[in-house]
């Protein structure tokens, strides 16, 4: 497929179906944007000791995460280069000082070099050679650490994580600082769920204010109904954070939405930070810790979800990090982290428990509605109904600002956002 007959699939207010149900256009994804795009890998907080490591995909490569003996965090292929096989299984575990190969038992140091092979005898004129880097496991091409989260690239040129960030490395930094040591770290193990859509409609869902009235009415509904009928009135933070779904028109269009270059976007909260003793407990904390004022300047930058484009959305508000990994055209795996911010309660924290189970779980009675319409997406893109997805909803009326664009709270400008970075890989690798 060439660049101009790529470009021809995206238009200003559309874009044809084949985006989201051609394996070969999935095949390129995978090549030009997860094989170039700063991808996010892990916490730093997931391999806290020599030797621990926690396995991700980079699109379709399989990479490892490791803490060196020197304290360094390398991310490796998980490939022994002997016979190819993964040198550790999937998820996390330590490795101790080396890695060996279940296969054959060759040995590979912390940061990937060969240390050892058995019957090293027959290898005597052979051409092979433990200095060789082609017998050690190869390195990622480029790695960068923002506030502990790990983000990696397999190009060898492009832009530093900083600058292809932009405006959405402050919800990085705000996620950090909201907690009173300045840190935060992964903490009540991972999420997953393996979605029948194609990974681009999970991403263009989470900044989409028209989706929540109508996708969540079943779960908005009945939060009022049991406030109103069992609870006397009274709405607890369970209910509050699935109620907020159901605001009003007039609710959604005031809402800002903020666009940056290379495809990432946040939304305005929906959710206001609840007055409880827990809350006023940790607001406490945090002014302690920084001062009444920058706690107050912490804690207004009040994003909803922020997407980093390709591969992760943090709400700084919820401590959650939800990270995917596009399988195939149509199956797309997500994950999800809480986070638990460093100098905080348990109390807290348990907060945060409840709205990954409440909101964002397997078990979520909110997600599940997602899920459902992707699904519904997936397959209704396969027929022969039309060929043509819209993103007309205020096209045309995006205002531009240096590295970006602004859209009304109604508006489809994070969709035709992403597109844009989208076009901008998929016409040509990133140089």
């Amino acid at each position: 497929m060439t660049d101009d007959m790529l470009a021809a699939l995206v238009r200003p207010d559309k874009v044809h179906k084949r985006v989201y149900t051609d394996p070969a256009i999935f095949d390129l994804e995978m090549e030009r944007i997860f094989g170039q795009a700063w991808i996010y890998v892990g916490h730093a907080s997931q391999v806290p000791k020599p030797g621990d490591y926690w396995t991700a995909l980079i699109g379709r490569e399989p990479v490892v995460m490791v803490r060196d003996r020197d304290g360094a965090i390398r991310v490796l292929y998980n490939r022994c280069p002997h016979k190819g096989a993964k040198l550790v299984a999937d998820g996390c575990g330590h490795a101790g000082p080396l890695f060996r190969c279940p296969y054959h038992a060759w040995t590979f140091a912390l940061d990937g070099r060969l240390r050892g092979v058995p019957f090293r005898q027959g290898y005597a004129d052979t051409g092979f050679s433990l200095d060789d880097p082609q017998f050690s496991m190869r390195p990622v091409a480029r790695i960068a650490e923002r506030r502990g989260f790990v983000f990696c690239s397999l190009a060898e040129n492009g832009p530093g994580l900083e600058a292809y960030l932009g405006g959405a490395l402050a919800s990085i930094d705000n996620f950090a600082d909201r907690a009173p040591e300045g840190e935060v770290e992964a903490a009540g193990g991972v999420m997953r769920v393996m979605q029948h859509s194609n990974w681009k409609i999970f991403f263009e869902n989470l900044n989409d204010t028209g989706h929540p009235q109508a996708t969540h009415e079943s779960s908005f509904a009945a939060a009022r109904r049991t406030v109103r009928e069992k609870l006397g009135g009274k709405t607890p933070f369970q209910l509050h954070i699935i109620e907020g779904n159901g605001e009003p028109n007039s609710f959604w269009e005031s809402l800002e939405l903020r666009c940056y270059d290379h495809g990432h976007s946040y939304m305005d909260a929906i959710f206001n930070a609840p007055t409880d003793a827990i809350s006023l407990e940790y607001r406490g904390q945090l002014e302690a810790a920084y001062g009444v004022e920058r706690a107050q300047a912490i804690l207004s930058m009040n994003r909803h979800n922020t997407i980093i484009y390709p591969s992760c959305s943090p709400h700084t508000g919820f401590q959650q990090l939800r990270v995917i990994r596009p399988i195939s055209i149509d199956r797309t795996l997500v994950e999800i982290f809480t986070f638990r911010l460093k100098g905080t309660s348990d109390a807290f924290f348990q907060r945060t428990i409840s709205y990954t189970n409440i909101v964002n779980s397997p078990s979520s009675t909110v997600m599940v509605d997602d899920v459902e319409v992707y699904r519904r997406c997936q397959e209704g893109m396969a027929s022969d109904g039309g060929d043509w997805i819209s993103q007309h909803r205020m096209a045309g009326h995006d205002t531009p600002f240096e590295g970006g664009l602004l859209g009304a709270g109604i508006s489809e400008v994070p969709m035709r956002n992403q597109f844009r970075a989208w076009a901008s890989y998929m016409g040509e690798a990133v140089a």
